[in-house]
């Protein structure tokens, strides 16, 4: 079978298709015929050396994928060969908070990870996927998907008709924009461009708002509430954007911080957070249990992914190069077969 393993931090250059021999599922496990790929901005941070989770070189890249099981380990029972399944992202965070015991082993970091055509893994570590969705749109779900949807739920829900600020056109912005449209609340949106502003509208968006023509945005957030801000900001900017999510968030109301992809100032302002009363909650993806919740969610909404492009195995390197590019208006999805579309 083929794999790509990234052997050092710093270039794409480093990410190389190698062959190794098949694995075999030891007890509890089961081996997977890997079906589709999908990559996340924590993937371009461990491959530039900045991500957070301190990742080892030589590993096969990438934390989200759904195959089918093909062959079942001594005493694996949870699944049946045929079985269409996607892994978590903490493969040992069942249920429950996150804790050092169960937060160990992430995909693409400290374990190998779905960049492969055949995945060995712990049957605990797997969900089913729903039906409806086609292998491309699975694979989406694990961190993006995941993510968006406890941004949403965790700590207090959220109630129809109060709002929420999403920021880009990324996989968790998007998948944020349509969950909260299916819970009935307002969504206002950040982006850069009247084409990424109409797809927003168009998945829900009730109004957009252009960060580059307004870099004091949270003026703009006040002015669309009536002076009171949002009830929820799923803050994925980070260091570059928090100082003006804090003044866009209403007083009692949460950033859901998840993210670092805006370049900025590291400090934030003490007066901002002190006098902004908003609650900053650290998410990290989510556990099997909320998984299987969200999938529940999908089942009843039919909620479609937002994918921009999909491209074979063999162009790998090409999707890495285009991720990377920050071209991209939703998931870029690598597939078994077929080719780009």
């Amino acid at each position: 079978m083929y794999s790509y393993r990234l052997n050092h931090f710093g270039s794409i250059d480093h990410l190389h298709r190698v062959e190794e021999p098949r694995p075999r599922p030891g007890r509890k496990q089961v081996l997977i015929r890997v079906a589709a790929v999908s990559l996340n901005y924590r993937d371009l941070a461990i491959l530039h050396g900045k991500s957070t989770l301190a990742p080892q070189a030589g590993l096969i890249p990438l934390s989200d994928g759904v195959g089918y099981i093909v062959e079942c380990g001594e005493e694996a029972t949870r699944f049946a060969c045929g079985d269409r399944v996607a892994g978590i992202f903490f493969p040992h965070w069942l249920g429950g908070s996150l804790t050092q015991g169960n937060s160990g082993g992430a995909w693409g970091s400290r374990a190998d990870g779905w960049l492969t055509e055949y995945k060995v893994i712990d049957e605990s570590s797997l969900v089913h996927v729903p039906s409806y969705l086609s292998d491309e749109q699975a694979a989406t779900l694990p961190c993006a998907a995941v993510t968006a949807w406890n941004s949403l739920v965790q700590s207090r829900p959220l109630r129809p008709g109060e709002t929420v600020l999403t920021q880009g056109t990324g996989g968790v912005a998007l998948f944020a924009v349509q969950f909260a449209r299916q819970m009935g609340l307002k969504i206002i949106s950040l982006t850069s461009s009247d084409k990424k502003a109409a797809l927003l509208h168009q998945l829900g968006a009730t109004h957009t708002i252009d960060y580059r023509q307004h870099p004091d945005w949270h003026q703009q957030v006040r002015a669309l509430t009536n002076g009171e801000g949002v009830q929820r900001v799923v803050e994925i900017g980070g260091p570059g954007t928090l100082n003006n999510s804090l003044k866009s968030t209403a007083s009692g109301g949460e950033i859901a911080l998840l993210g670092f992809v805006a370049n900025g100032e590291q400090s934030v302002d003490f007066m901002t957070l002190f006098t902004s009363g908003a609650t900053v909650r650290p998410f990290s993806v989510g556990s099997r249990e909320d998984f299987e919740r969200m999938n529940l969610a999908l089942e009843q909404s039919l909620l479609q992914p937002v994918i921009d492009r999909v491209y074979s195995f063999s162009e790998t390197l090409e999707a890495w190069r285009y991720f990377d590019s920050q071209q991209h208006c939703g998931k870029v999805v690598i597939t078994m077969s077929g080719g780009l579309r």
